[in-house]
């Protein structure tokens, strides 16, 4: 795989805690991926090793083919879940400031503001403080920050927090853009509806420990359980379901009188859905029969609840 980022049997304790116990895995090159868990599960452990905050007490990070070095900080742009902008300091003021920190002379980064100010909108907002910002606008203010050095790997860390939809839609919008123009990024999140929209892959971390991880619509194939949704145009339901709960699991069965349809869930003992489906044919008209698919939600608590209980 060419990775970005691949951390290898990477460990860290905090006195007695183990807040990751040997995780392994690669991030793709430009890919968003998805770094799930509960909460206290090891993600922000993990997300502060990759920005040299802590270091591993066993194992290793490589950065684009490299050991992780303190010059790769230069390529790594990091929006944490817990802002940091100093409240007291105008917008324009400390947007500058933390761009040279990054490595932007003060030119380069007055004109890439510039171009982020009014592509946000709020070019208004330069002379303000950051304590007269809203949450959803200061965190506009911190993803520009993050972005602006326009670095390799992004990693962001709850990044619609404090957005009403609307802006939500517009960061989202934002983020695709960047993955677009050759972003890898490292998408924390607990709004699975989020995993869904952005990610190709994912990895989950519970109790210290990698669980799963992979390309996200593979794991949906492995987690398949034969359920499906069934519409049958029926004069009557007649008895149809009474012979199919003999050997299938069913549930939600409705007959809709108006539209003659018969809808039900079921679930096969295997994939092979040739039978029920020419017992249906005989029955009335299949009007559609669609395999569930499960969510990212449902595969999140699906596998902690499993290694909770193990």
């Amino acid at each position: 795989m060419n990775s970005i980022l691949a951390a290898k049997g990477v460990s860290k304790k905090f006195g007695d805690y183990t807040a990751l116990n040997n995780v392994t895995l690669e991030i793709p090159k430009n890919c968003i991926y998805g770094l799930l868990g509960p909460n206290g599960a090891g993600k922000t452990t993990l997300i502060r090793i990759i920005n040299q905050i802590a270091y591993p007490d066993s194992g290793a990070v490589y950065f684009d083919g490299e050991l992780l070095k303190p010059e790769h900080i230069a390529n790594i742009g990091y929006l944490p879940e817990e802002r940091g902008l100093y409240k007291s300091m105008k917008v324009g003021e400390q947007a500058l400031y933390l761009a040279q920190l990054k490595g932007l002379s003060k030119a380069e980064a007055t004109k890439r503001l510039k171009y982020w100010f009014d592509k946000l909108d709020i070019g208004d907002w330069w002379n303000k403080k950051v304590q007269e910002l809203s949450k959803g606008m200061a965190q506009k203010i911190q993803f520009v920050v993050t972005v602006l050095h326009q670095p390799k790997l992004l990693i962001f860390d709850e990044p619609f927090s404090g957005f009403d939809p609307i802006n939500a839609n517009l960061i989202k919008d934002e983020i695709l853009q960047l993955k677009e123009e050759g972003a890898s990024i490292i998408f924390s999140t607990h709004r699975m509806e989020s995993v869904e929209e952005l990610c190709e892959y994912i990895a989950l971390i519970h109790q210290s420990e990698k669980i799963l991880d992979g390309r996200l619509s593979d794991i949906k194939k492995e987690y398949k359980n034969n359920i499906f949704n069934v519409g049958l145009q029926v004069a009557e339901e007649n008895g149809i379901l009474h012979k199919l709960e003999e050997t299938h699991k069913i549930w939600s069965p409705n007959y809709l009188a108006a539209d003659q349809q018969l809808e039900f869930k079921i679930q096969l003992p295997s994939n092979d859905t040739s039978a029920l489906l020419s017992y249906l044919a005989e029955k009335g008209k299949v009007n559609h029969f669609v395999e569930t698919i499960p969510s990212a939600n449902d595969i999140f608590i699906q596998t902690v609840n499993s290694k909770t209980i193990s």
